[in-house]
């Protein structure tokens, strides 16, 4: 037997969650047997979707957690034991093997195998080369269909996502503008992501600042936050533009009645195109998405920035930080 720390749903958080929403048991975990393979999840990543699986008012994912439900979550995972013909001990994984220590797979879970590429850290499989990058560019290169010459704006752009978005549209041409949460994160959108101007939506103006920043308007918005800030970004989208839609910060930890869109009619006007979507919609284009952003990263033009908490134990308060801003 073998024993797991696992982090467990708790109840539905009031808003911005809290540690007492989540619970941590440790349970036993019997040997793999045939077809199975035993996994130490050597790393977890936290991610804004699982802020919605705690809702039951999300439903982009099926079913909401239940109390009592272990976290979901991407690990890179080493197998040391197996009972499975097709993965052996010693092998990294990436999978949706959950806030927990260790896990059981039978392989359903597994996203892709992990073969180390000199350059390319094991943590940017979970990140930069993972489901965060691949999120980017399949939003960005599939929906976002960006042009050589054009502007993309992002916000979020501090992210694990929104700042691989706004790195790929330099690498594909284009000029990119981020929009970030005060100076700090604009500067470190301009200097270390490379962007070529960020506008601080914390700051008085930001319509007016992206007008500064996006002289010609704006071709591809690339949304993480819905709600006002995609209201004001409407207002200066070029006609035929696209918006990826790839989450709604604003609202994930609401409370009472959500913003209401008013420029809508601009959708037509201008026609618009906007479309949600899941890195999940594109698999067949993930490998190529993995190997691009690998080959960027390791040639130093796509940089990532991580925030490592140590410990399943921390897994909970880091996960609160991540909502935060943190």
């Amino acid at each position: 037997m073998r024993t797991t720390t696992r982090v467990l749903f708790q109840r539905v958080p009031d808003g911005l969650p809290v540690p007492d929403d989540f619970r941590i048991e440790s349970r036993e975990l019997p040997g793999p047997g045939d077809g199975q393979f035993l996994v130490r999840n050597r790393y977890l990543s936290l991610d804004p979707y699982m802020r919605m699986l705690m809702d039951p008012a999300w439903t982009f994912r099926g079913a909401s957690l239940a109390p009592g439900d272990l976290m979901p979550g991407r690990t890179l995972a080493e197998v040391v034991e197996s009972r499975h013909p097709d993965f052996g001990p010693g092998d990294l994984l990436v999978g949706n093997f959950g806030w927990q220590t260790l896990a059981l797979g039978d392989g359903s879970g597994v996203d892709f195998p992990v073969v180390p590429r000199d350059g390319v850290p094991l943590t940017a499989w979970l990140g930069a080369c993972g489901s965060n990058g691949v999120t980017a560019w399949t939003g960005l290169k599939l929906i976002g269909e960006p042009r050589a010459g054009e502007t993309v704006a992002v916000s979020a752009a501090a992210g694990s996502v929104g700042s691989t978005v706004g790195q790929l549209a330099k690498a594909w041409g284009c000029r990119a503008v981020g929009i970030a949460g005060g100076r700090d994160k604009c500067r470190l959108v301009t200097e270390e992501f490379g962007f070529d101007a960020c506008c601080d939506y914390k700051a008085p103006d930001l319509a007016g600042q992206l007008r500064d920043a996006a002289p010609d308007g704006i071709d591809v918005y690339f949304d993480n936050v819905g709600g006002e800030m995609l209201d004001t970004l409407l207002t200066l989208l070029n006609p035929l533009a696209r918006v990826p839609v790839c989450g709604v910060l604003s609202t994930y930890n609401a409370r009472g009645e959500y913003y209401g869109v008013r420029n809508t009619r601009l959708i037509f006007d201008r026609r618009l195109t906007l479309r949600g979507f899941l890195q999940s919609q594109f698999r067949e284009h993930h490998a190529q998405a993995r190997d691009e952003l690998a080959t960027l990263l390791a040639a130093g033009r796509l940089r990532s920035r991580e925030t490592v908490a140590h410990g399943i134990d921390s897994a909970a308060q880091a996960f609160i930080g991540m909502l935060q801003g943190a």
